[in-house]
């Protein structure tokens, strides 16, 4: 079981509650929740790897990466203005090791909606 935790500036708006729900589902693989937060030509650019574009490639991306396992990720915050969001944490993998990460997101619209765009920075700690 993964644990799952949330600083305290996260989740006090719908934005901020949607980005934590989203992260807490990359954490457990559930696609589904996953998937159905982003739009058909979502860009996902991972800084120094890859970059991820439409949903179906996504959903083939996300099952691969669900054979790595997290066993705890910390969020430490989220921030959300208009437009955007972004999210910075610490996942502890099971096999030991720790990465830090900051995500941004762009959603279709400043009421939320789905998310059309992510850039993910991730780094060994």
């Amino acid at each position: 079981m993964t644990k799952l935790i949330a600083g305290p500036n996260c989740g006090n708006s719908p934005k901020m509650e949607f980005l934590k729900e989203f992260n807490f589902a990359f954490a457990k693989g559930n696609i589904e929740f996953i998937t159905e937060g982003v739009t058909e030509d979502i860009v996902w650019n991972i800084i120094g790897d890859k970059t991820i574009e439409g949903k179906e490639t996504l959903t083939e991306e996300l099952k691969k990466m669900k054979t790595q396992k997290i066993s705890e990720l910390t969020l430490i915050s989220i921030i959300t203005h208009g437009k955007e969001g972004a999210v910075n944490g610490i996942m502890k993998m099971k096999d030991g090791k720790k990465y830090a990460f900051a995500d941004f997101y762009e959603f279709t619209g400043a009421k939320g909606g789905r998310i059309k765009a992510m850039t993910s920075y991730v780094m060994g700690i």
